[in-house]
């Protein structure tokens, strides 16, 4: 073979066994990452990857001239240059707060568990009589801020004469973090407990919605919390105990997940910091509590962005192109970290049926048409909940049913004050107990 087509043969093959080598290097430090939790922001992992890297890298070269000894090293270079990056932070790794909103005062509360949470009022407004019990909102995440989009809705709630009061659980929004091991339902539900103690107006209505609704579920079915409660809205429930999580069943009709255009602005998983450290998490690899990325830094680095397919799969499809911004770049936040920590512990928890069979809190649930919810969730409490008195269908809308689209805000609103207040539904009382095999059979 002549030479001119030797030597390129050979510089492809060096830069090949060069990739693999550096490719291999970054797989065992991700493999060390794992093992080790990511102690120390990454660094044990990355010493000893990089120490093992140069230790072959002269056993490897231990024969040749002082420039043959130089190749091995290249690889080592560019793998510890690659995994460096996994373990510099990029953003603050102490808590930073979202901005006070321009158009709510923003108190915080300590309460009697230990936690200090954000909390906003709305007092009654509007020509609508008074509502006499004041309404509580729970928001999803579990651990994520309230949304712009639904400070405009419980303002809508309030127009219509109830008096709202909404706080950011524990680790949310504006509310103080918790130690990674204090995060459970168990704890959400202890919280809301002791908000409504604190709030000191006599039994309350609450309104949850996503897991805000399965926190409210839970509530239900513990007597202590459940008699602080006048009457319970479960809007799009998630899980409410391991059981309820293991089912793997329908959906409702098509959403907007995977047709929906990508949301635009930054995202912290293109940082390699952050897309390993919430890839890992997210695929069970690395704990909540892992010393890779600080619950504090995890929060400051989450964008919307990063929760755009998630964002699409609350809308229609046929609203794929048209989803509103539900939130605004300083108000927005989420702690993926401490969310998976609460998901686990309802995933862990025994079945509350037994529990929730002897609730007798008056109680309403809500589900929408296009839902990226699991059916048997909502219908698993419809099941087991003696005291839900209707089930309203909304009809043209995802998962975040008041999503100020047409006129979905107007709507919910109405099935939720008809509610509250006891009178005649504006929707019809589906699916019952009894319609709930024809509802799942026939995918609504």
């Amino acid at each position: 073979m002549p030479p001119s087509v030797i030597r390129p043969l050979r510089f492809v093959g060096r830069l090949l066994a060069a990739t693999a080598a550096a490719v291999g290097l970054v797989a065992f430090f991700l493999a060390l990452t794992i093992a080790t939790d990511g102690a120390g922001s990454g660094f044990a992992a990355w010493s000893v990857t990089v120490g093992v890297a140069v230790v072959a890298a002269l056993w490897r070269g231990r024969r040749r001239s002082w420039r043959g000894r130089l190749v091995p090293f290249l690889p080592v270079l560019v793998a510890a240059a690659l995994t460096l990056s996994v373990c510099v932070p990029t953003v603050p790794t102490t808590r930073r707060h979202p901005p006070a909103l321009a158009f709510v005062t923003t108190e915080h509360w300590r309460l009697t568990t230990g936690s200090r949470v954000a909390v906003y009022h709305y007092p009654a407004t509007g020509n609508s009589p008074r509502h006499r019990a004041p309404l509580v909102y729970l928001n999803g995440g579990p651990v994520r801020g309230i949304s712009v989009l639904d400070h405009r809705f419980l303002q809508r709630l309030a127009g219509q004469g109830h008096d709202v009061y909404a706080y950011e659980q524990a680790g949310g929004g504006r509310s103080d973090l918790l130690p990674m091991d204090q995060y459970s339902i168990t704890r959400s539900v202890r919280d809301l407990g002791a908000f409504v103690g604190k709030l000191g107006k006599g039994r309350v209505d609450v309104l949850g919605f996503s897991s805000g609704a399965s926190v409210l579920t839970r509530a239900l079915a513990d007597p202590a919390t459940a008699a602080q409660l006048r009457r319970a809205v479960i809007a799009e429930p998630g899980p409410m105990d391991g059981p309820t999580a293991r089912i793997s069943g329908q959906k409702g009709l098509p959403s907007a997940r995977g047709i929906a255009p990508a949301l635009t602005g930054p995202r912290s998983t293109h940082t390699p910091r952050y897309a390993v450290a919430f890839g890992l998490m997210r695929l069970g690899l690395l704990s909540p509590e892992n010393k890779l990325v600080g619950q504090a830094e995890g929060d400051n680095a989450f964008t919307a962005a990063d929760l755009g397919s998630d964002t699409a799969s609350a809308y229609c499809a046929q609203d794929a192109h048209r989803i509103p911004v539900e939130d605004t770049a300083g108000n927005f936040s989420f702690s993926a970290a401490a969310s998976l920590r609460v998901q686990q512990t309802i995933k862990d928890s025994p079945s509350i049926a037994p529990q929730l069979r002897h609730s007798r809190t008056p109680a309403m649930l809500m589900i929408a048409e296009c839902s990226s919810q699991v059916r048997q969730w909502a219908t698993t409490i419809l099941a087991n909940d003696p005291a839900i008195q209707r089930t309203q269908y909304l009809p043209g809308v995802g998962h975040h049913m008041w999503n100020g689209l047409d006129d979905n805000d107007q709507r919910a609103a109405a099935v939720i004050t008809a509610f509250l207040r006891d009178k005649p539904a504006p929707l019809p009382d589906y699916p019952t107990r009894a319609d709930t095999p024809a509802f799942l059979r026939d995918h609504k």
